[in-house]
């Protein structure tokens, strides 16, 4: 399986990211339920407090979504920090350029090869056709002509 470029990545996080935000406004709109944690010990089921309802069950996983659930939304909802334009723009940058892919060094020199050897194959070519052709047919033009 190939490598996943730092876009792609991103790509996923921010995916992640909104399939959270969309989970936490549906948790948002289902009424509330007290639940009560039980030591580390078993930590297998949680049951509801409410006597009225069945208990459900609710494992550690689940557990510890809904609290990384509750720090992401509490960290929502903190205002950003205000920079001035410039400094944002700084900020944009650094934040572009670590999802840039850079090229490895194998890559560069392969690169650098080729650019060389197209630059020595087209000025031969113009030398060529230089010296070798248009010279001596506007040569011969201005025999005739004189």
């Amino acid at each position: 399986m190939a490598k996943k470029s730092k876009t792609q990545k991103a790509k996923a996080a921010a995916a992640r990211a909104a399939r959270k935000q969309a989970k936490l406004e549906e948790k948002k709109e289902s009424p509330k339920v007290e639940v009560a944690e039980e030591p580390k010990k078993g930590f297998k089921k949680v049951f509801n407090k409410k006597k009225d309802e069945k208990p459900t069950e609710k494992t550690a996983a689940q557990l510890r979504q809904e609290r990384r659930d509750k720090k992401m939304a509490e960290k929502e909802n903190k205002a950003p920090k205000k920079h001035g334009k410039i400094v944002q723009f700084f900020i944009d940058v650094k934040a572009e350029m670590k999802r840039v892919t850079w090229p490895t060094k194998k890559d560069v020199a392969q690169w650098t090869g080729v650019v060389i050897g197209a630059l020595v194959f087209f000025g031969v070519y113009v030398a060529i056709l230089d010296n070798f052709i248009v010279t001596p047919l506007l040569l011969f033009i201005s025999k005739l002509g004189g």
